[in-house]
């Protein structure tokens, strides 16, 4: 059991910065999304997430779907997501996102998944299906994959990434000396090896940090040369916002000047594209990474 620290009432009465306020999702575009989502009983890590730009993006007719469930195997102190031992898996779900995809007539689709590590394939088979679906009833439109981390199982990550998706994201999430806090059940190491074999295997490869949770500046700029040591093309950089009085509390609003500033950094240093921003998420414009 994950002992997470105790909210303070100065953190609780902290208020959030002007550049982080958000528009309420409304429009004719929202409701469409938010219809076809619930006809075909889908799940959207935007709502499971809480993810801010979901008003942003639902209303342009895009979404992130999330398959295998709603229920993660892992305890992340930042996450949103329900925890817990997460019910048989659906395998009709391929068919119902490709549809659903289909239906929304979107060019660019964002896949992602909970961690399912009681399955022995980490639900590769599904990942790998529920892309192929996509494609036979969409080839026009281009897919990122954001997958979960799968414990070293490589047979697992290629089974997942061999569908004939354009883009491949497993996000790092924070720097390396915060692991054990914010990720107790990962290890820095083995997603940058992740990554690695991501890259040799012909992909481009993607991952997101967010900011605001302790992390020194000389560690996020080390984060940034080992993802570029390991073949990462594309990183997203974002404010962590705390989702419930249980999570993790935030540390420090990051101010804009310097999410530009290591945008910068970023590109200096190698990474071919770096979205940086307070309200950026993984799959924040993420039509604009298919082709870097």
């Amino acid at each position: 059991m994950i002992e997470l620290p105790v909210i303070s009432e100065e953190a609780t009465r902290r208020k959030k910065p002007d550049w982080l306020r958000v528009k309420l999702p409304v429009g004719k575009e929202y409701a469409k999304v938010r219809k076809l989502v619930d006809e075909h009983k889908l799940h959207t890590i935007c709502e499971s997430g809480n993810c801010p730009n979901m008003g942003e993006c639902w209303g342009a007719g895009t979404a992130t779907f999330m398959i295998l469930g709603n229920v993660c195997t892992r305890s992340c102190s930042f996450c949103a997501v329900a925890t817990g031992r997460p019910p048989e898996y659906d395998t009709d779900e391929p068919r119902r996102v490709a549809e659903a995809i289909q239906l929304m007539g979107v060019k660019h689709a964002v896949i992602t998944s909970v961690n399912r590590d009681e399955l022995k394939d980490k639900g590769a088979e599904i990942w790998y299906q529920t892309v192929v679906q996509t494609k036979e009833l969409s080839p026009e439109t281009t897919i990122e994959t954001l997958i979960p981390d799968v414990k070293s199982n490589w047979d697992a990550l290629y089974r997942m990434i061999s569908g004939g998706q354009e883009v491949v994201s497993h996000n790092m999430e924070t720097v390396g000396s915060l692991y054990r806090r914010v990720r107790p059940q990962a290890k820095y190491e083995r997603s940058l090896e992740q990554i690695k074999l991501t890259k040799e295997f012909g992909k481009r490869t993607k991952t997101g940090i967010m900011l605001g949770l302790g992390e020194k500046k000389e560690e996020v700029l080390t984060a940034m040369d080992h993802l570029v040591e390991h073949g990462c093309d594309i990183l997203t950089l974002g404010q962590y916002l705390q989702p419930t009085k249980m999570h993790i509390e935030v540390a420090e609003f990051i101010h804009p000047d310097l999410f530009a500033e290591y945008r910068e950094e970023g590109l200096r240093r190698g990474l071919k594209y770096v979205e940086s921003g307070p309200l950026v998420r993984s799959s924040y414009h993420a039509e604009r990474h298919v082709n870097v």
